[in-house]
């Protein structure tokens, strides 16, 4: 790295010379720190002062430190005060509540060179995204967490089992307080040492790419911790975040990073490129996109130009590095262009939550039958803007959580007409255009909202409903899978078309989605009421049934066939199906 790259915001790769660099008989630290009226590095090799060998930089060679210790920073800061601070750049850091970093090499050992060789951004490809918090998908019988390396036995196989494409594990970077879930960060290169080491988090990886599944990793280039010893007044002045209070504060109580510092800007996407580079991460996934766009996140208060700025550079660097990762926005705002490249005035993200979609589509099933009739509207709409942005449809953890409601207990009614609505909700997400996340314990109708200290309630599954709502979804996922008129054409609009959306006072729509070799449709009854003969006007040739919601085997009460049921459309035989209240079918179509 060049020091006058990372003053003025160009530099990728400030890890390599910040930080903790072990080597033989000793290990060499550097800290930024240009307000510091001394910095000295403590652990279990002694105390040692660091020289100001350069401007606001701090270097010391020190003897004896070697890998696996502890360390911190004693930092006399502009006002006199010391105050011990762990590594801004270390790799790898102590349990919470001790917060100090750990000395370690660079992980290696990646075994995976035909998977990134073969890596896309699946835009014309299937991706079905599996969102994990890493600490509570399973436990230990004792309560324990599984480490890196025991998840890697199991979570990319039940991944690939359930028909899903890419984990997206929420942050891992090393956090103080459990609650937080990984989005107030003290350790940004450190991954969390709850799960083990460096090195373990890298077999978890090599285990998923060797299944072939993707791993996404949450990233939060927004604010930080508030905890002494992390970023805050690390050189006794407010040298990472913003200095006055209206805007250095953010509304979750943490410090907003100062992105108009170039020292900041190479902090923040050298810790991304480092995800995506040492830990061959398939993608960043980019928490509160929008406080990046605004000040504070608020439209009202306007475009906020340093942080827009550091956020294109950032991707477009990121982009130019790693053209086969994937970026994605979490952006709840209506800010054009977030997924267009940054050379033709967009952001240059790849993906972005629909959040809009998400909200009207909850809201359209917590209604009743009756109201559901007035407001078809609220499932229709998405189509309007869905080619604004290349979009993922997103159940996230924050809709399961909070008195929000588990996805299964959002459906209007009681326990068992629960399911039905939810099995025809994922066959509508699964044909509506945009790439799909789904929130753990999701996929056998978790009831009990998410709680970090505590595993899923996998127990639940030993109740038909569940396990049979389990096998409907991977069976959903695996038509997903096998179909490419889903995806192969995904935000072309000439290849989706509503096959009816004039009936929501019947509660009935279809969906028609074109590949290349063939199209799939699905058709729903959202209501209550039976439609015994829902005719549909549709392109001559060859129909066959792949999944009915209401097959009897996954809850509902039709007989499944023994033989998927086939037929033709043409001029003197129209489509015509018969659909039992709160369902869904899905058919491919194929010229005669």
């Amino acid at each position: 790295m060049e020091l006058q790259d990372f003053y003025t915001g160009r530099a990728f790769d400030a890890y390599t010379f910040f930080g903790a660099h072990p080597h033989a008989g000793g290990t060499r630290f550097a800290v930024w720190a240009p307000a510091a009226r001394r910095v000295q590095v403590e652990g279990p090799f002694g105390t040692a002062d660091l020289i100001q060998t350069r401007s606001a930089v701090w270097e010391a060679d020190v003897p004896g430190a070697e890998p696996g210790m502890a360390y911190q920073y004693l930092v006399t800061g502009a006002k006199g005060w010391t105050v011990a601070h762990c590594d801004p750049y270390g790799f790898a850091m102590t349990l919470r509540p001790d917060g100090r970093s750990i000395i370690a090499e660079m992980p290696q050992g990646f075994t995976d060179e035909a998977w990134m060789a073969g890596r896309t951004k699946c835009f014309d490809r299937p991706m079905n995204i599996y969102e994990v918090h890493a600490g509570s998908w399973k436990r230990k019988p004792d309560g324990s967490w599984y480490s890196y390396a025991e998840l890697a036995e199991q979570l990319p196989a039940y991944c690939r089992e359930n028909g899903f494409t890419h984990i997206e594990l929420m942050p891992l970077a090393e956090h103080p307080f459990d609650g937080s879930w990984g989005y107030q960060v003290t350790g940004f290169y450190a991954s969390t040492s709850r799960y083990g080491t460096p090195a373990d988090l890298v077999q978890f990886i090599n285990a998923c790419h060797r299944q072939g599944i993707g791993v996404i990793l949450d990233f939060v280039p927004v604010h930080f911790a508030v905890d002494s010893y992390g970023l805050k007044e690390f050189d006794g002045t407010s040298l990472y975040e913003y200095p006055a209070a209206a805007v250095g504060q953010s509304e979750w109580g943490s410090c907003n990073f100062m992105h108009s510092r170039g020292e900041i800007r190479c902090f923040l996407q050298s810790c991304a490129d480092y995800w995506l580079r040492v830990f061959h991460a398939d993608g960043l996934r980019m928490d509160a996109v929008s406080r990046l766009i605004y000040w504070q996140g608020e439209p009202a208060r306007g475009v906020n130009g340093s942080t827009l700025e550091f956020l294109k550079n950032m991707n477009q660097g990121l982009q130019q590095r790693h053209p086969t990762a994937v970026l994605i926005a979490e952006d709840s705002s209506n800010y054009p262009k977030v997924t267009a490249p940054v050379e033709y005035g967009g952001l240059g993200f790849d993906y972005k939550w629909d959040l809009g979609w998400m909200n009207d589509t909850l809201d359209y099933f917590r209604k009743s039958s009756g109201e559901r009739r007035e407001n078809l509207g609220k499932l229709t709409f998405s189509m309007l803007y869905a080619w604004n942005e290349h979009y993922i449809l997103p159940f996230s953890h924050d809709e399961n959580v909070h008195g929000k409601a588990t996805i299964v207990q959002k459906m209007y009614g009681d326990y068992d007409g629960k399911f039905p609505q939810a099995r025809a909700l994922y066959l509508y997400m699964a044909v509506h255009p945009g790439k799909k996340l789904d929130f753990m314990g999701n996929e056998f109708a978790q009831l009990r909202e998410w709680d970090e200290s505590r595993e899923q309630d996998w127990m639940i599954l030993s109740y038909p409903n569940h396990d049979a709502f389990r096998h409907f979804r991977a069976a959903l996922h695996q038509a997903y899978l096998d179909n490419e008129a889903f995806w192969a054409r995904e935000y072309n609009p000439a290849a989706f078309r509503w096959a009816d959306c004039d009936h929501g006072a019947q509660n009935v729509c279809a969906i028609l989605r074109e590949g290349h070799r063939n199209k799939v449709l699905a058709v729903f009854n959202f209501g209550t009421e039976a439609q015994p003969d829902y005719t549909l006007d549709l392109p001559a040739g060859r129909w066959t049934l792949l999944l009915d919601t209401d097959w009897q085997c996954w809850g509902g009460t039709t007989v499944r066939e023994a033989q998927p049921a086939t037929g033709i459309i043409d001029e003197n035989t129209p489509f015509s199906v018969s659909m039992p209240p709160y369902s869904g079918k899905l058919y491919r179509l194929e010229e005669k």
